[in-house]
């Protein structure tokens, strides 16, 4: 073997534990659509998923079944209607999309036993009908209300891999007809995974034939792999035919509301489950939240804001003492996290000699901690002090030492900082010092 080639498989080793470090206990939430599981890559895919449990990743499954009900229903002959993309169910069909529906399930859960996996298919999810839209009458098909999480997490403790087929019940015990790909979403929404993957039997987003926006990733092949919201919103008003429209919608949706990733991808590439974590490059269409988006510069009007914000942590000693006059002094330094001219969060980024800067002044509304409002605000800052050429970034705190050892920062002494900083570091408050390195 070459070097070159050694070289090529060492970095991907690399690469591989990486991200196996990254992901370990994190929720996966995965759709598979019913049209690759006769495949001869569907085998393939059962195993892979096996082994991303196996390293601590914790997997949903939701089977998507419309070709599988497409099947049964032809085969005892009756007819449903579509409707903007919707089977509309009458009572009759429903207990042959039952059947269809965890006659999927019961497949996937088939195909992972021959892995040693334990999975369980249950009826978890409420449902409620869509009702009557422009005088249509959907009967019994019905959409996602909510998961019972709870149960859903506790299999997940016990090591089981959860399948929820795309039927749901209301409160008293009427089934309905639900999308597979509005109930992977709200799974991953509710579960908080990290990572929603929509598995199809379609071919992956190419440009040509698609039209693509401007901030769209295309690879050297044409290959799609890449867009924020935005992009994708833009990408569907190019692309008003698009075969995948719903998953798209879905997957934009799903990242507005708060999704970290969604992955589109072929189900009948083998190992592409794999391929796409694994690389930087991918081999489907990533769509990713634009997590800047409400991220800004400070402005003079903010004070108010940030003062009020702050006012709660200054008084239990979590944070140092500031006024209107130390933040209109420190203005170029400030950014906020702004929603609907709200101030919800801020942090300040102060250069020092040596290319090394200090996070400082990090405050966040208690009300939207759940947004990652702090974390959002830090990664942003990290990235603007690489940008301005800073090699190292510090903070000082008191009672969030764990929160920013977990985000890469590592304890050191006073005699680390700028030796600005050390005459002004106050020995009353004794803070710990933690680094990064950018």
């Amino acid at each position: 073997m070459d070097n070159i080639k050694l070289k090529d498989q060492v970095s991907l080793i690399r690469e591989v534990f990486a991200y196996t470090h990254r992901f370990k206990k994190s929720t996966f939430v995965i759709k598979i659509d019913s049209s690759i599981i006769d495949e001869p890559s569907f085998p393939v895919l059962a195993r892979d998923i096996s082994l991303l449990k196996g390293n601590g990743i914790r997997i949903i499954l939701i089977p998507g079944a419309r070709e599988r009900m497409d099947e049964i229903l032809d085969r005892y002959n009756i007819h449903c209607e579509m409707h903007q993309g919707i089977r509309i169910t009458p009572p009759e069909a429903m207990p042959f999309i039952r059947m269809a529906a965890f006659d999927t399930a019961n497949k996937i859960m088939t195909a992972l036993s021959a892995y040693g996996e334990n999975a369980v298919i249950g009826n978890w999810v409420k449902a409620r009908s869509i009702g009557v839209r422009d005088g249509v009458d959907f009967l019994q098909s019905g959409k996602t209300e909510k998961i019972k999480s709870k149960t859903i997490e506790k299999l997940l403790d016990e090591d089981l891999i959860p399948i929820l087929p795309s039927i749901g019940w209301n409160s008293t015990g009427i089934p309905y007809n639900i999308s597979s790909d509005d109930l992977a979403q709200k799974t991953a929404l509710q579960m908080d995974a990290k990572k929603l993957f929509y598995i199809t039997g379609d071919d992956i987003l190419m440009s040509p034939p698609c039209l693509a926006g401007r901030d769209t990733n295309i690879s050297s092949e044409g290959r799609i792999s890449k867009m924020d919201t935005g992009g994708a919103r833009e990408f569907l008003e190019l692309n008003k035919t698009l075969k995948n429209r719903h998953i798209l919608e879905c997957a934009v949706d799903g990242c507005e509301k708060g999704i970290d990733r969604v992955h589109i991808l072929d189900g009948r590439i083998e190992g592409v489950i794999l391929k796409e974590i694994f690389s930087s490059l991918g081999i489907g269409t990533m769509i990713h939240a634009n997590m800047y988006e409400s991220i800004r510069a400070m402005k003079n009007d903010d004070v108010a804001g940030i003062l009020s914000m702050m006012k709660p942590l200054i008084d239990k000693g979590l944070l140092v003492n500031r006024n209107r006059e130390d933040l209109l002094t420190n203005k170029d330094y400030y950014t906020v996290y702004s929603m609907d001219n709200m101030i919800h969060g801020c942090a300040s980024l102060i250069p020092f000699s040596n290319a090394t800067g200090e996070i400082a002044g990090i405050a966040v509304d208690n009300s939207f901690n759940h947004l990652g409002i702090g974390k959002k605000l830090i990664k942003y800052l990290l990235t603007k002090g690489a940008e301005q050429g800073l090699k190292r970034i510090f903070v000082l705190t008191t009672e969030a030492t764990d929160w920013f050892l977990s985000h890469g920062f590592r304890s050191i002494s006073i005699n680390e900082l700028p030796r600005e900083r050390q005459k002004t570091y106050n020995n009353k408050r004794n803070s710990r010092i933690l680094m990064i390195d950018l």
